[in-house]
């Protein structure tokens, strides 16, 4: 008996051992990319909510960053900042959800919509729930009405960003995304606390939760742009479901 349930429990091991190889990346992905990012927001969240007057480093940021203002910088924040807004991003997603129509990546379609209809969502509720107020402590040169946590322009920025990371993943055009759309959205973060919109901890939530959905939705979905066409021409169909998926509709 005991001989047994040695052999039973060695075969488990084996089998825990090669499942988790197998699913290495996936795991760490879904640690690093999701756990980790929600981690931080859920920190972040729960110190708002308990104290919506912010952080001590909220303002000590914040200052630091106002201490250069000039009003050409004024100028030049207030128009950089409305290339992160969601009506700038409209047409740009727009544009490449078209493109991915056309050429029948359906797949990947939908996880671009999911994804930055989900953090729209997400972003409006998220603010509504916490009701922060943004901060007063100079006059904006771009003032904002609405509540502040989590950041709109950060989170938008980064869905952004990260669904055109993983749709481009493995192809020529991912490290350009990444290091671009890297810039652009720190670019963005700044332009938030120069204008005396956001407190930091606002786009940090932003950032957080953003990276936390598009990976989620990703692990989901499983989108594939160029690196199906690239693996194999012939098997880059993403208008068809996978076996599991049609196995799941038929159960319901």
């Amino acid at each position: 008996m005991i001989k047994s349930n040695w052999k039973l429990s060695l075969s488990f091991l084996s089998f825990f051992k090669q499942l988790l190889i197998a699913h290495w990346r996936s795991l760490l992905i879904l640690f690093i990319g999701v756990y980790l990012p929600l981690q931080v927001f859920g920190l972040l969240a729960v110190e708002v909510w308990e104290d919506k007057g912010g952080f001590p480093w909220d303002i000590s940021i914040l200052l630091a960053v106002h201490s250069i203002a000039k009003v050409q910088l004024n100028v030049f924040a207030a128009t950089l900042t409305k290339l992160g807004s969601f009506w700038a991003a409209l047409p740009i997603v727009s544009a490449i959800a078209l493109i991915l129509l056309l050429k029948r990546k359906w797949r990947s379609l939908t996880y671009l919509l999911t994804t930055v209809i989900g953090s729209t969502i997400i972003n409006r509720t998220a603010k509504e729930i916490m009701h922060r107020v943004r901060p007063q402590l100079w006059e904006s040169p771009s003032p904002e009405f609405d509540y502040a946590f989590p950041s709109g322009h950060a989170m938008t920025s980064m869905t952004l960003v990260a669904a055109l990371v993983i749709l481009t993943w493995g192809s020529v055009w991912c490290w350009l995304v990444l290091i671009g759309g890297s810039l652009f959205v720190v670019a963005i973060g700044w332009t938030r606390l120069y204008l005396g919109v956001h407190f930091p901890s606002d786009i940090l939530a932003g950032w957080m939760i953003s990276i936390s959905w598009a990976i989620g939705v990703s692990l989901s979905i499983r989108p594939h742009l160029t690196k199906a066409i690239a693996l194999d021409e012939n098997r880059s169909d993403e208008t068809a479901l996978l076996p599991e998926e049609t196995q799941a509709l038929s159960e319901n």
